[in-house]
């Protein structure tokens, strides 16, 4: 453990000596100033807008702005040109420290760490004697009429001293020109009154010009107008004779206009007239037309009425001889029934004495006979069931139907509302409602019913009318009888204000 210790502790303090090395000596340079880091290299390191680690202690920086600075180039005393004359000159130029190697190289040697007002106080010393060298190679007038070439001489002139510092020259400008004995406004004086007389005799030309001009645009004015005059005098006879032509032509058309007027106005009169001749005699039609119609309407009202009347009639005729023609078709199935059933029961009791003779004649005992004797008495039960069943069925036998009927109504409504117990939710939309889907279930039963009557020829509507219209024909209670299969007696309910249980009355 202490072996690794004595490991890790100088690994650790390497790295934190690194770390703070790092950390204190991070520099990073903006792109308007170079970062010169001198000290453990030959060479020096530049850093221009970005970073670099200085070496504490064993390195240096150093700093030197590259950006762009103006010098005020300005003769302080009067230098003669090439003509003698002394002028003096105001002149401004933008420089910078050159950003090749060489010239910061250069610059570095002497700008180092100054500010850009220092720089260019260097400067402006070197630059104004290179414009004075410059201005005593020129004449005034060239000073003047050319400054553009009077600036680039000086910035040609100039630029092999500034590559010797590393300053670059981007720019000069000749700001202004005087001189001690007002030359320059003198010849101004001379340029202005030579631009004047120019000006003045420009000026009479002109007016001359102006002049003789105006004299012959007089003249062809009046030529002009002269002959417009002619021309109007001769436009105005022609239209007097052309207005004395058009009120002949006006006149004429005039007389034939009221002619035509007069005879038009006739024709509408006559065509009025027709017209309200022929409106009177459609009015009569129309009106006669009317009332014809109204008793079109009466008599297809009245016919209506008739025929209503005598629907209605044929409708309860029709009905009656159906109830009537149930009726019969009833007692005839009752009689029919009743005659089967009596045939059936005589013919099981033949078969009973019979089959009680034939087990006499074999010689079987009391025990055969017994057997006989009860199947003889079942054959006749039954035979006196089905005979009483049959006569009542006569008897009662729209009762009995209605009953049926009745009783199998419920079920009959049961099986067609039995689907709609297994749906879970009903939606109904528009006229949907409780009483509508009531009204489906009804109209299901109805839909049976009328199968009943399609299939068996029995009208469950005619019957159950029948039964009431007879019932409140009556004006009492009465009670219907059934025998069932098993041959007791069945009863509907008496009405309120009726009968004892088990009281029997005779159908009407």
């Amino acid at each position: 453990m202490p072996e690794t210790l004595k490991i890790v502790i100088p690994i650790a303090i390497a790295v934190i000596a690194v770390l703070v090395v790092i950390l204190l000596g991070y520099v990073k340079a903006p792109p308007d100033q170079a970062y010169i880091i001198s000290g453990l290299k030959k060479e020096s390191k530049v850093l221009i807008g970005r970073a670099g680690i200085r070496v504490p202690i064993f390195e240096r920086l150093d700093k030197l702005y590259l950006g762009q600075m103006t010098v005020d180039i300005k003769t302080e005393q009067s230098v003669p040109t090439s003509d003698f004359i002394n002028v003096n000159v105001d002149a401004v130029a933008k420089v910078r420290i050159s950003p090749l190697p060489e010239g910061i190289k250069l610059a570095a040697k002497n700008f180092l760490n100054k500010k850009p007002d220092e720089i260019t106080r260097d400067l402006q010393d070197s630059l104004q004697g290179n414009m004075r060298e410059i201005i005593g190679t020129l004449s005034l007038k060239e000073i003047n009429t050319d400054r553009d070439s009077f600036s680039d001489q000086v910035m040609q002139k100039a630029s092999k001293d500034m590559d010797k510092l590393g300053i670059e020259i981007l720019s000069c400008n000749i700001q202004n020109v005087t001189d001690e004995n007002g030359l320059i406004k003198d010849l101004g004086a001379d340029n202005t009154s030579l631009i004047k007389k120019n000006a003045a005799i420009a000026k009479a030309q002109a007016d001359r010009d102006i002049a003789i001009a105006q004299a012959e645009a007089e003249r062809e004015s009046n030529e002009a107008r002269v002959q417009a005059d002619t021309q109007i005098a001769q436009k105005q006879t022609e239209l007097e004779i052309r207005r004395a032509e058009l009120k002949i032509l006006a006149d004429g058309k005039k007389a034939e206009a009221d002619a035509a007027y007069e005879i038009q106005s006739q024709e509408q009169r006559k065509s009025i007239e027709t017209a309200t001749v022929n409106a009177e005699i459609a009015k009569t039609q129309r009106e006669a037309e009317l009332r014809q119609a109204e008793v079109e309407v009466q008599k297809q009202k009245l016919e209506a009425d008739i025929r209503a009347k005598a629907d209605a009639e044929r409708y309860r005729q029709q009905q009656e001889a159906e109830a009537d023609l149930f009726k019969r078709q009833k007692d005839a199935e009752a009689a029919r029934y009743e005659q089967e059933q009596k045939a059936e029961a005589e013919r099981k009791i033949a078969e009973a004495q019979k089959f009680a003779k034939e087990q006499e004649a074999e010689g079987i005992a009391a025990v055969g006979k017994a057997e006989a004797e009860a199947i003889r008495a079942k054959a006749l039960a039954e035979a006196e069931g089905i005979d009483k069943k049959a006569e009542a069925m006569k008897k009662y036998g729209e009762a009995a139907v209605i009953e049926m009927v009745m009783q199998a109504l419920p079920e009959i409504a049961k099986y067609v509302a039995q689907p709609l117990s297994k749906v879970d939710k009903i939606t109904m939309y528009g006229e949907g409602n409780s009483a509508k889907l009531l009204e489906d279930i009804i109209n299901g039963t109805t839909q049976v019913t009328e199968g009943i009557t399609q299939g068996m020829g029995i009208d469950v509507k005619a019957l159950v009318a029948g039964m009431l219209g007879g019932r409140l024909a009556g004006g009492t209670d009465q009670a219907i009888i059934i025998q069932n299969p098993a041959g007791q007696a069945g009863q509907a309910p008496a009405a309120p204000g009726g009968q004892e249980p088990g009281a029997e009355e005779p159908l009407n």
